[in-house]
Formats: structure tokens, sequence, C-alpha cells
């Protein structure tokens, strides 16, 4: 593994150790030339998944670009990190046994959605309004209406 300060390709693992209930490894490296230390994750990658964007352009998936949009919609939410961690293996790995290689951004959308909708619901607002393109707080008003209980008007 290259080490991310100085490029020497000789590190050392220092300590591995189960990560995110057991689905990935953690490691703890060291690097003797510049004495630097960093921590790399070791996955299980079942197939290598294409995502057919909406304009028809395709490219590989991408885990850390789908746990940096999912973590910004999280932030500063009282949520366990473990639990986030737990979430999003749970995404990847129904995304990697729905059969197919190709997969089109609407269904990662719609999925991740899902995901937040059953853990917080102002990260799930946060990540409707980036996935659906929120233009004016008439947007937000409505989506938010959607959520709620329909309440009967209170008597005066």
């Amino acid at each position: 593994m290259r080490c991310p300060f100085c490029g020497n390709i000789d590190t050392q693992v220092k300590d591995s150790r189960p990560a995110e209930d057991h689905v990935s490894i953690r490691r703890r490296r060291f690097c003797p030339a510049c004495g630097g230390r960093f921590t790399t994750y070791e996955r299980v990658q079942l197939r290598d998944l294409v995502v057919i964007k909406s304009n028809g352009k395709r490219e590989d998936f991408d885990r850390d670009k789908l746990e940096r949009s999912i973590r910004i919609s999280m932030q500063k939410r009282p949520i366990d990190p473990e639990r986030i961690d737990q979430m999003i293996s749970g995404i990847v790995r129904r995304l990697e046994s729905m059969g197919e290689t190709d997969i089109p951004s609407k269904t990662i959308g719609e999925i991740v959605m899902e995901a937040l909708a059953r853990i917080d619901t102002v990260a799930y607002v946060r990540f409707a309004s980036v996935y659906k393109n929120f233009q004016a707080a008439d947007d937000f008003d409505k989506f938010v209406s959607e959520l709620r209980p329909d309440v009967p008007p209170e008597e005066e």
C-alpha cells in the first residue's frame, strides 16, 4: 500500500481488526520512510458495478462517493457513525446482489432515500433536496407536507 504522505510503496501493517460488523477489515499502517501512520479498509467486492447516469453517461460505482453524499445529509445529526457505516454497507450489498452490473443512478438514489427515511427524516429531506433537485422553498414545503400524516384543522 502506497504511503499517502511520501509515496513510499513499502508500508507496514501494524494492526488489523474487523470493522463495520465484520464486513470489512481495518488496517493501521506505518511508513518506515517518513514515519506516517494511516488507516486502510479492505472490503469484499462481489462485482464491479457501473452507474448509468440520467444523461446516459456511464461511470464506475464509487462507494466513497456514496458515503460522502450520505454523510453530508447526516451532518450534525445524532446518528451513531457505526450505524451509518452499516447502512452504507447494506446499500452496497443490496446493489451488488441485484444481479445486474449496470445500475441506473435513479435506482441508487431511491435505495438511499429508502434507507435514510428509516433512520432520520432530516437527513432524508436533505438528501432528497439534492437528489430531486429542489429549486425553491415551495419544493421543500411540498415534499415535507407529503411526509406528514393528514392532520385535521384545529377548531376555534
